[in-house]
Formats: structure tokens, C-alpha cells, sequence
């Protein structure tokens, strides 16, 4: 650890600040110099010890009662995030007037205080004060924050009386506060009443149609500001992202629109979009935006960081992930608990648990969300028993797991077969710490008997379940019984999810595979003509891999890509190689929708082995990451066990499911998924 550097060590012009009051505080006789001192220094380099040494010295030298030199202190306390340390010096002040009360209300309400502010608002209306165009718009701030619509409404009408509801702050707090509590006509009354109108009394309306999720009408509102010829701003963006959650795209491209239309881009403006990409599964966007930004040399802070690194591991893009990692380095942006998270997220959905674990073990603070990003990691990864070790070392650490944390274990007790284990925590859960079980941890626990083979367990506990279950539950139902041939539970869960979500094709795959795995061939045709008859797809596979900072993107049986001719060329070396180690393809995993002659085919261009093959042609180190938007096939997995023997390099997949990790010919998951 560095020695600790006293900050006038660190900037020496503030040394010779503080080393120019203490000269003046000899002298009592020149107060005016040390107010000018005071103000340079505090104005640039509020430093808490600074203030607290000058603070004395002018308490003894009687100088508290200079309102002047009163106000900065406070300021300069408050600046440092000491209201109470402000407060002390305001209750010093034998003689306040409105100034001093609105600078210890904003003294609160900066350091998120509201009700203390209010406090001391009530105050300063019992004393005899009357509030000004200065008070009223940071009290309101302060109703808006601590949703107390109650007190705000009192505040409306006095401002009413004292005729300041026309003035433009009033108005933007008035606005702030009744979208904030849900009062969007009221809102709208105040906005369409005020006299003059700035993109503040805009934004505060848009934001609250975008906190009440009515994102049409927040929209509508950017569209009225620009036929007034009020330019939309990095405020009007970061005003409709708590309503920009998987929105249509539409929507998007009309926030993308408003962003290229900005006169100035300040850094706001491209973390918002930036957020807005990954809220609506745009991950190849969010970086693309994050790369234009270093392109045009904006520097990121570490809400960009942590907003672009969760599309990196969206994409498996390590490489880009671990650049913007050293980035947040050489910045020092951390300790920051939002963007450590995101790190341990990142390093954990590329399946590199080392630096997980290290980001993690570097924290000097951790939350609920830290601990449970490396449990899901191990759990992804078939390492069920160090998901249960550090579980219970986030217990003893006095940290309370919450519902997803429970998820997390559940799903990789799931994962590792550890039966016992996930029916102790499913107990725990609701017994000890009295979480009430969400549909999400129903299923994991349904995965969790019927990955165990307990399929008619599942089967009864799915019955006594105290909520209707979902396509979740009756998919991993259905799962279980295509792997453990369990025709008489396949079919009715298939029947359940058939009338539940008729358009999700893998569903109708299962099924299919169950009735061929039975050799049942009529009931496949019968499966097929459904689909095509309700015009059901199957969902394309799609495999990404990160080669030089670019996502390369394959789909089955693609032939787009500019090095296809060597792809398929090597592709056909690896199968026959691999069919000399006795590889047979799985034709039970094609699809049930072309000829069985053509079965061998299809399994030979899926997208996961186009992805493989191209980053063995283009990299020498190893391991090789992908990322699969569908559950690996069985062949796929037999085909990446061989693959891995043949040309000695580990191979990282990461389906749906979960990680893979394939090395010398064998898989981590032990052919468990």
C-alpha cells in the first residue's frame, strides 16, 4: 500500500494557500484577507482537515459572526460530504438570515438529506423567515427525492400565494416532483401553465413518463420540444432510460437519432446510449459505440466501463473486456463496486474464473451482487462444490443472500448434480431466511430433480407448486425426459408448453427428439407438419468469436464470411480426422425437417464448428472462446472433445446452459448438460 500524501503535499499551490491563512490568522486585524484566502482555497481544494483547522482559528479569533466567511465554510463542508459539520457552523451564527437557511437546506439536500433539509426548511418558516425563489426549488428537490408528495403539495400552494409558481426553477421542481409520485397530469398542467420554459422543464417531464414506464408519452414530449425548437440534450436522454428496458426498436432508433442530432456529445450522453444498446440485447452496438468513442478520443469514466463490459461478455469479447480492465487500471476508477461487479461479470461469462476470482478478491468492499456473480460463475461451469463453498463463505462473512443469490446456488447445485445440496438450500432459503421461492427458483429445483433423474419427483413437485407454472418449468421438465426417455411425463409436459408458448420452437424439437430417440417416427413427421403448419422455425444457431478486438458472427451452414473456402476446407480435414479417432455423427441432433441422408450434412456446417474451425485458423494460443445463442447439440459437443485432442487447444463454449470447457478430448461438464 502507497504512504498516505497529505493533499497540500500533493498540490503545492494549495499548500501556499493554507500556508497564507495561518500567516493572516496571526494577524486579527485583517479579516478581509482572510476571507479572500479562504475562498481561493476552499473554492478550489475543499480538504476537510484544512477547513476544520480554519474553522477553529476563526471561532476563537470571533470571526464566526462574519455572515461571508460563515457561508463558505458551509459550502466548503457540505462540498466535502459533511452536512453535519456545516450544520455546526450554522448553528454558530448568532444572526441568520434566508441566506444562511437555503445554503444548510442545499447543504442536505446535496449530500441526500431530505428530510433533515425539510427539517430545516419548517424551521426557517416557524422563525419568521420567508423562503425565496432560492428555497422553494431545493426544498422541492428534497419532496421529489424522499417521495413525499404530502409535503409537496403544501409547498405548491404556498408558492401559489407568494405568486412563484411562474418562476422557471419553481416550475421544474414542481414538474420534477409530480412525475417522480406518479402525477403526470398534474405534471403536465404545471408544465403547459409555466410562462417561459427551458430543456430542464422538458427533461423533468420526460423523465417522469419514463419512471412510470410510459415511454410513448416520454417520447412524444422529446418530439413536442423539437417542433418548439427546444434541442433535446444528454439530460433528455438520461431522462427516458428508466423506461428504455427491451423496448421496441422503433424506440431505439429514435434515442440513436436524438443522440447523432446532439450539437455537443458530453460524456453523459454516450454512456446513455451505451445503456440504452444493452437494455434491448444490442451488445454488438454498445461496443461498436464504445470503440467510436476512443476514436474520437472521449474518455470513459466507470459508468461507461461498467455499461460496455456486460456486452463484452454478451460476446465473449475477452480481449476488449480485459483492454478497457486495464484502462480502469492505469485511471484508477476503482474501488468502485459497480464496475468491479461488472468485471467479475465479464471474466465470468468468458469463462476466465481466475481473474474473476481475482477482481473479487481485490475488493475492499463486496455487496450482495459480487458474491453472486462468482457463484453463478461456478456454477456455469460445473464447479458445484466451490459454488457451495464460497455461498457459505458469503454467509459467514455476515453478507444476507437475497432471491437471486439463491437462484445462483440453486442453478449450480443443478448443474453439478449435487441433489442434496440444492434441496438443503431450497429449505434454507425459505426457512431461515424467509425469501418467498419466485417461479425462478421453482424451476431450478425441477432442473435440479430431473438432472438427477428423478423425473417423476419433478413431475409431482411441479403439481404441489403454489403458482401456476410457466414454460420455464415445464422446458426443464421436458428436458429431463428427452435425456431419461420418459415418454409418459414428455408428453404432457410438452402439451403444457405447446399451449403456453406455441411459437417457441425448441420446444417442438424436444419433443421431436424424445419421439425419435424412441424411434416413434410417425409421432416426428406428425411434429414436423405441426411446425410447418403453424409456420414454426427453428431458431438459427448463431456462434460468435473475438478475433482483433471484432466479433465475428457464423450461422449455420454460412457461407458469407470471407474466408469461408478455408473454413470448410479445414472442416473437412477435422472430420476426417476425427472420424479416423471413431467419430460417428449424431443425427439424432439435425433437424427432424430434411431427408436422414442429409442429416450428416447439417451437423457438419452448425455454427459453433464454422466459429471453431475460424479461430483455429486465425490464432495459434489457446483456449479458443464461443458464444452460442442456442444449448450445444449433442454432436457439436462430441465434435469439440475431438477437435480439442486433435490440434491441443483448450475450447471454451458457452451455450445457453452453461459453460464447456473442452481439453485434450474431454469436456468439463462431464457430458452432464
Amino acid at each position: 500500500m502507497k504512504p498516505f500524501t497529505p493533499l497540500t503535499h500533493q498540490f503545492p499551490k494549495l499548500q501556499a494557500l493554507v500556508s497564507s491563512i495561518r500567516k493572516s490568522l496571526v494577524f486579527p486585524q485583517n479579516p478581509v484577507l482572510i476571507l479572500e484566502l479562504l475562498g481561493k482555497a476552499l473554492d478550489q481544494y475543499p480538504y476537510i482537515k484544512t477547513l476544520q483547522n480554519v474553522h477553529a482559528k476563526v471561532y476563537n479569533l470571533n470571526f464566526h459572526e462574519n455572515p461571508s466567511l460563515g457561508i463558505k465554510l458551509m459550502r466548503a463542508y457540505a462540498a466535502c460530504g459533511e452536512p453535519g459539520l456545516a450544520r455546526k457552523v450554522f448553528d454558530e451564527i448568532p444572526e441568520k438570515n434566508v441566506v444562511f437557511y437555503n445554503v444548510m437546506i442545499r447543504s442536505y439536500v446535496n449530500n441526500r438529506r431530505y428530510n433533515d433539509a425539510l427539517i430545516v426548511f419548517r424551521g426557517m418558516v416557524s422563525g419568521g423567515f420567508g423562503p425565496d425563489n432560492y428555497t422553494y426549488p431545493c426544498v422541492l428537490k428534497a419532496c421529489s427525492c424522499s417521495d413525499n408528495l404530502r409535503f409537496g403539495l403544501q409547498l405548491h400552494g404556498a408558492v401559489f400565494k407568494v405568486q412563484l409558481d411562474s418562476n422557471l426553477f419553481v416550475g421544474n421542481g414542481l414538474i420534477a416532483l409530480y412525475g417522480k409520485c406518479g402525477c403526470l397530469l398534474e405534471a403536465r398542467h404545471v408544465l403547459d401553465e409555466m410562462l417561459s420554459r427551458d430543456v430542464v422543464s422538458w427533461n423533468s417531464m420526460v423523465a417522469g413518463y419514463a419512471q412510470n414506464m410510459r415511454f410513448d408519452d416520454a417520447l412524444e414530449i422529446c418530439r413536442e420540444m423539437e417542433g418548439l425548437r427546444q434541442k433535446p440534450d444528454a439530460g433528455t436522454m438520461a431522462s427516458l432510460l428508466p423506461a428504455v428496458t427491451n423496448t421496441s426498436l422503433e424506440n431505439v432508433l429514435y434515442v440513436e437519432e436524438m443522440f447523432v442530432k446532439l450539437e455537443k456529445k458530453s460524456l453523459v450522453s454516450w454512456n446513455v446510449m451505451i445503456t440504452v444498446y444493452m437494455k434491448n440485447s444490442m451488445p454488438e452496438k454498445a461496443i461498436d459505440l464504445y470503440l467510436q468513442m476512443e476514436k474520437y478520443e472521449v474518455e470513459p469514466d466507470a459508468i461507461t466501463c461498467a455499461s460496455v463490459l456486460p456486452a463484452c461478455g454478451d460476446l465473449s469479447a475477452l480481449l476488449l473486456g480485459r483492454r478497457i480492465h486495464e484502462y480502469a487500471e492505469r485511471k484508477k476508477l476503482c474501488p468502485n463496486i459497480l464496475l468491479e461487479n461488472a468485471l467479475i461479470d465479464l471474466y465470468a461469462r468468458c469463462g476466465c474464473l481466475e481473474h474473476a476470482k481475482e477482481v473479487f478478491d481485490r475488493m475492499k468492499f463486496r455487496d450482495v451482487a459480487s458474491w453472486t456473480s462468482l457463484i453463478s460463475a461456478y456454477g456455469m461451469t460445473g464447479q458445484g462444490h466451490k459454488a457451495v463453498a464460497l455461498f457459505t463463505e458469503m454467509l459467514n462473512s455476515g453478507q444476507s443472500p437475497d432471491s437471486i443469490a439463491f437462484v445462483a446456488i440453486l442453478s449450480a447445485c443443478s448443474h453439478s448434480g449435487l441433489l442434496n445440496e440444492g434441496k438443503f438450500y431450497f429449505k434454507q432459503m425459505t426457512n431461515d431466511y424467509r425469501v418467498t421461492p419466485k417461479i425462478e427458483h421453482f424451476a431450478c429445483l425441477v432442473d435440479l430433480l430431473g438432472r438427477a433423474g428423478q423425473v417423476d419427483e419433478a413431475y409431482n413437485f411441479i403439481k404441489q407448486m403454489p403458482m401456476e407454472p410457466n414454460e420455464r418449468v415445464w422446458g426443464a421438465l421436458l428436458s429431463s425426459c428427452r435425456v431419461y426417455s420418459n415418454m409418459d411425463i414428455g408428453l404432457i409436459a410438452a402439451d403444457k408448453l405447446l399451449q403456453s408458448a406455441p411459437e417457441q420452437s425448441g420446444y417442438y424439437v424436444l419433443l421431436s427428439n424424445i419421439y425419435a430417440k424412441a424411434g416413434r417416427w410417425t409421432e416426428v413427421t406428425a411434429i414436423r407438419s405441426l411446425m410447418k403448419r403453424r409456420r414454426i422455425r427453428k431458431t438459427p444457431g448463431i456462434s460468435n468469436v473475438e478475433l482483433n478486438n471484432q466479433v465475428h458472427t457464423f450461422l449455420a451452414g454460412d457461407t458469407s464470411h470471407p474466408q469461408s473456402k478455408e473454413i470448410y476446407e479445414e472442416l473437412g480435414v477435422l472430420v476426417g480426422k476425427m472420424k479416423e479417432l471413431g467419430y460417428v455423427p449424431e443425427t439424432g441432433s439435425a433437424l427432424h425437417d430434411v431427408e436422414e441422408e442429409d442429416k450428416e450434412c447439417h451437423l457438419a456446417v452448425h455454427s459453433e464448428k464454422l466459429a471453431i474451425v475460424f479461430a483455429i485458423l486465425n490464432t495459434r494460443e489457446s483456449p479458443i472462446r464461443i458464444t452460442k445463442n442456442l444449448r450445444v447439440c449433442g454432436d457439436c459437443h462430441i465434435a469439440a472433445k475431438l477437435i480439442s485432442k486433435i490440434v491441443q487447444r483448450e475450447i471454451v463454449v458457452r451455450d445457453t446452459n452453461r459453460f464447456h470447457h473442452f481439453k485434450d478430448g474431454l469436456c468439463s461438464c462431464g457430458d452432464y448438460w
